[in-house]
């Protein structure tokens, strides 16, 4: 099955159902109607073991014009340019300098279903030993909220970097969600030992039992990352400096200002 790649700002918008459309100027793989298509979102572009199938792209219309052509209904199902001359520099940037206003440009519409054909589905990595940085985050506590985690191996290569947008919840509950994907997440990989780390000095001394947990909404999440952890041959909790859990701090709000530029 052939294959498109995505950088992630767009791929995340594919998931959202808000674009339905891609343009390509050289397309060299002659895609047509009924074509399908797998998505893949580039998370990290430079880092190709963070990218992921988000699922297939069905062909539905082709449409080809010249880049000069282009009028506002063309933009149905597709990112908005903030002018021509913007939309020139943006092909320009990823086609080279010589996309003129003459350049044909194909249009193609799509429908997308998020389930991967197995052939193709984005292998899970087995790893031994993992670290995982968590956070989590509310923009008004309670507020629009979001979960952060980046897992790495034992040689801090970046495995996994992932946000969640959780809607309206309070901080201390984004901060169990973050673990609670990133535990889940781990046992996946199959690790075996697991080290956590957090600047989150309530949930980590919880998750050692050295504070008791007095808020009755935590107690099933605080309950069900105890079990998780039971799967695990060796884990440890560590409280951090926050300026030593950035990364996962920022794909908390990597997350918020996606989720609430749309609002």
């Amino acid at each position: 099955m052939k294959k498109l790649k995505l950088d992630h700002a767009l791929a995340t918008l594919v998931l959202r159902g808000e674009k339905t459309s891609t343009w390509r100027i050289f397309d060299d793989k002659d895609l047509s109607v009924n074509d399908r298509v797998v998505l893949i979102d580039k998370v990290d572009p430079e880092k190709p073991q963070t990218w992921k199938n988000i699922g297939v792209a069905t062909i539905r219309k082709v449409i080809q014009k010249r880049l000069g052509d282009i009028e506002a209904a063309d933009y149905e199902g597709h990112e908005p340019h903030a002018s021509r001359e913007e939309m020139l520099e943006t092909y320009r940037k990823y086609y080279g300098s010589d996309v003129t206003w003459n350049t044909p440009i194909k249009m193609l519409h799509f429908e997308f279903s998020p389930e991967v054909p197995a052939e193709e589905q984005t292998p899970i990595k087995k790893v031994e030993k993992i670290v995982i940085y968590a956070d989590g985050g509310s923009r008004g506590n309670p507020g629009p909220s979001a979960s952060g985690y980046v897992i790495m191996d034992g040689q801090q290569n970046v495995l996994v970097d992932k946000g969640v947008y959780l809607g309206i919840t309070t901080n201390n509950q984004a901060e169990y969600q973050a673990l609670k994907f990133a535990l889940e997440e781990a046992r996946a990989m199959q690790a075996r030992e697991v080290s956590v780390y957090m600047d989150s000095l309530l949930v980590v001394n919880q998750m050692k039992g050295l504070f008791k947990v007095k808020n009755r909404d935590l107690w099933p999440i605080h309950d069900a990352i105890r079990q998780l952890a039971t799967t695990f041959k060796k884990i440890q909790f560590t409280q951090v400096p926050r300026e030593l859990n950035k990364l996962a701090d920022a794909a908390v709000n990597r997350v918020l200002d996606e989720a609430l530029s749309q609002k």
